[in-house]
């Protein structure tokens, strides 16, 4: 974990908090879509196969998507917690700011990396 003066502990023991409150809150909502354990989202069998259907059946199947790789880059980030490695860039080794962590406390990398891809 960054111990350096600029993220402190108490902030660290916030920016957790705010992350396994997103995983909760993630892993709810791909479970009020029908994401089973599976890996795909449940559908009833009995459902008409129409063309809104369909559609809906491909808009839920993307917002499950966006969900999923949102909870892999918070479980991510919790596994850098549990590392010791949280609130380093993961690429250069610098300390992410805290206002890059505030805004996205999921964030891997420092502003100036990430703005390189």
């Amino acid at each position: 974990m960054v111990s350096d003066a600029s993220t402190s502990e108490p902030v660290l023991a916030d920016f957790r908090a705010i992350l396994e409150n997103e995983r909760t809150g993630l892993a709810h909502q791909l479970a009020e879509l029908g994401y089973g354990d599976t890996g795909s989202l449940n559908y009833d069998s009995n459902f008409a196969d129409t063309s809104q259907v369909t559609a809906e059946r491909g808009e839920a199947e993307a917002l499950a998507g966006e969900l999923k790789e949102a909870l892999g880059e918070v479980e991510a980030a919790l596994d850098r917690f549990a590392q010791g490695t949280y609130g380093r860039c993961e690429r250069c080794g610098q300390p992410i700011s805290p206002a890059r962590l505030e805004a996205k406390p999921a964030a891997p990398r420092c502003i100036t990396c990430a703005s390189r891809g």
